[in-house]
């Protein structure tokens, strides 16, 4: 797959737009988890409504590409860079404000802490989300979840900021097509914040079922640089177990392994290679169909890659702007 490359002059346009908020060349695989690939044509550290609406303008007189940056936790950027506007939002958009049983969380706000928050408030629904390392826009756009519980659970609605138009709204939960790690988002939204409508519980019980989330998640997965699940799981079956059967626990790629604590895990090697991983995958997605013939669907995003319709589930082309989120259990 052939990685894609920067236009020069669409990078100035956009630079002339965003001003001194522009930072050009700038490392993006280091704000992943697999602290691997390369580096964004244009970033922008968004702290307000007013400076994604100018990221809107930057992106239509630019007509780049354009990359939402949550805590980057499925997110793998090619070594060759994305040749685009990286946006990540920033510390205002992880305020969190909680009326009664209703939470509206901006869409910076990770996901651990909203359930942390929560759970201290005595409220209940969102126990889950402390063992998903992304964010609140990640979660609503790809339904995160896990340990019997999803985004859509809970969900009230989202105000959403369009950055093809500038144009932003509220939209209600059922008007999203939540479903399992999808939704109705399209490429260019940002998720501002989400409301949620919880109920009414035990501070103690529920920080008790949050610290056994944070075990379990210690005890049956892996840390280091890696994004969490690769696959989703397919219907009826775990995408860890089919991918053991397959013989791949363990495999190696160059600088990149399946974990051999779980097999949806891939490892990146400090200082390692983001096109390894990605060889990776499709060797152990290959492996599965001989062994299964299961057609595993990454939950991984690619940024600078190209386009690649075996990779991607055709259910996701066109759509995806921000970071998904793996599955906590798969």
């Amino acid at each position: 797959m052939r990685a894609l490359t920067a236009d020069s002059g669409r990078v100035a346009a956009a630079v002339a737009v965003l001003g001194p908020a522009a930072r050009v060349d700038t490392p993006l695989g280091a704000r992943t988890t697999y602290r691997v690939g390369g580096t964004a044509a244009v970033l922008v550290e968004a702290q307000t409504v007013g400076d994604l609406v100018l990221v809107a303008t930057a992106v239509r007189r630019s007509r780049l590409p354009v990359l939402v940056v949550g805590r980057g936790s499925n997110l793998l950027v090619a070594d060759a860079g994305f040749p685009g506007i990286a946006v990540v939002l920033g510390p205002r958009f992880e305020e969190v404000r909680i009326e009664g049983t209703t939470v509206v969380a901006g869409g910076a706000t990770p996901l651990p802490v909203l359930a942390r928050r929560t759970a201290a408030a005595g409220l209940t629904g969102l126990e889950w989300a402390v063992g998903v390392p992304g964010t609140v826009g990640g979660g609503v756009r790809m339904n995160a979840g896990g340990h019997g519980s999803d985004v859509a659970a809970n969900l009230v609605g989202i105000h959403r900021l369009d950055l093809a138009t500038g144009e932003h709204e509220e939209v209600a939960a059922a008007a999203l097509a939540l479903g399992y790690r999808r939704s109705a988002l399209d490429a260019t939204h940002v998720v501002v914040d989400a409301t949620f409508a919880l109920g009414i519980g035990d501070a103690g019980v529920a920080g008790e079922e949050v610290a056994a989330i944070v075990r379990w998640r210690r005890d049956h997965q892996p840390g280091g640089q890696n994004a969490g699940s690769v696959f989703t799981n397919p219907p009826g079956a775990a995408a860890g177990r089919l991918v053991e059967e397959a013989g791949c626990r363990g495999l190696r790629i160059g600088t990149a392994a399946v974990s051999a604590k779980h097999a949806n895990f891939i490892q990146a090697d400090d200082g390692g290679s983001a096109d390894d991983v990605l060889r990776l995958i499709r060797a152990v997605r290959e492996a599965v169909i001989r062994t299964h013939g299961v057609i595993l669907h990454p939950e991984v995003r690619l940024a600078g890659f190209g386009d690649d319709e075996l990779f991607d589930p055709p259910e996701r082309h066109d759509r995806e702007a921000t970071v998904p989120l793996p599955e906590v259990e798969g």
